[in-house]
């Protein structure tokens, strides 16, 4: 049997950067995405010397080809990121987020229980399906989606809690509050703003930049991650965060003294987006405690780094697009 891992969702910031984590952990990786793979800058396994399998394959339109590869490389383990992840543009075209959250994605999971070869399923979900929350919540929360995104996401949960509960299917959640660092996509806070800061532009706050958040550096979110692929409990939901908080514009105004840019000159407030829940903030109790993992990195010295990456990649950067373009 295939001591390989296959990944779902590689190119994406979570996806690339937990590639590069398990190449560095000695680990022989399968990739899969439905997108070609972006430049080196946006690809942070590239960064290892040792390479992976990649294939461009689409949960959406490709699932025959994805189902005839895993029969042939049996891996023991899969780890799915794939998923439509912008949260204000899903309601815009609300069926292509469910096509593949939910339609396509639970195709594929029907397709895995059928298998005798799968010792663990990794499906990477979002606190997003629980709403706007109050105070720190566990994992027993009940769902509250409020966006479409939200909502297509908590259906592909559900429905693998059945398939759990029927067939055993042996699968553990991960939900990670925001995730940051270098190589992540530009039209992300963080990026966006060190980049609108390089290029002397504004940057729109929603709502004034109020909501609160929680964010963690990627590679201890890609640390817990494996953890919970190589130790964590079948059925069981684990939150991987920080302890500490920040609104979007504190956040703000740590980059912009770590860079030294006047934040007034910087920073334009906007209407809020639809259904924007003011908070999620996570207990990451449960994976602290019986998988022994812990955050490692400062929200500052993540920054750094960050704004390290973005600087010295910028003639590549500047010309990338830093908007979200969607794919159906």
């Amino acid at each position: 049997m295939s001591n390989k891992i296959v990944v779902l969702g590689s190119n994406s910031f979570s996806g690339a950067s937990f590639c590069r984590h398990l190449l560095s952990q000695g680990k022989e990786v399968i990739a899969l995405s439905r997108s070609v793979e972006p430049i080196d800058a946006l690809l942070p396994y590239k960064w290892q010397d040792k390479p992976l399998a990649f294939y461009q394959y689409d949960l959406n339109h490709n699932l025959a080809d994805i189902e005839k590869l895993l029969a042939i490389e049996k891996p023991k383990h899969i780890y799915n990121f794939a998923a439509q992840s912008m949260v204000g543009q899903s309601w815009q075209h609300p069926e292509h987020w469910f096509m593949t959250n939910t339609v396509s994605t639970i195709q594929f999971h029907n397709m895995l229980r059928k298998v005798d070869w799968l010792d663990r399923y990794i499906h990477i979900s979002t606190p997003e399906v629980y709403g706007s929350c109050s105070g720190y919540v566990q994992e027993n929360k009940n769902y509250q989606p409020s966006t479409p995104y939200a909502v297509s996401r908590a259906a592909a949960d559900m429905s693998l809690h059945t398939f759990n509960d029927v067939y055993d299917f042996p699968v553990s959640f991960t939900r990670a509050t925001n995730v940051y660092g270098a190589g992540q996509q530009l039209y992300r806070i963080i990026p966006r703003a060190i980049l609108a800061i390089l290029q002397q532009g504004t940057l729109s706050l929603h709502g004034g930049g109020h909501s609160e958040r929680s964010f963690i550096h990627i590679d201890d979110v890609s640390a817990a991650t494996l953890a919970i692929g190589e130790k964590g409990n079948n059925g069981e939901i684990y939150h991987i965060a920080t302890k500490d908080t920040v609104s979007i514009r504190g956040l703000v105004q740590q980059i912009c003294k770590l860079m030294d840019y006047p934040f007034e000159r910087l920073c334009e407030a906007s209407e809020d987006r639809l259904g924007k829940d003011s908070a999620y903030l996570l207990d990451s109790s449960k994976v602290r405690n019986e998988l022994a993992w812990q955050d490692n990195i400062l929200l500052e010295n993540g920054l750094k780094e960050t704004i390290k990456w973005l600087t010295d990649n910028y003639q590549v950067l500047k010309i990338q697009p830093s908007e979200y373009i969607h794919k159906a």
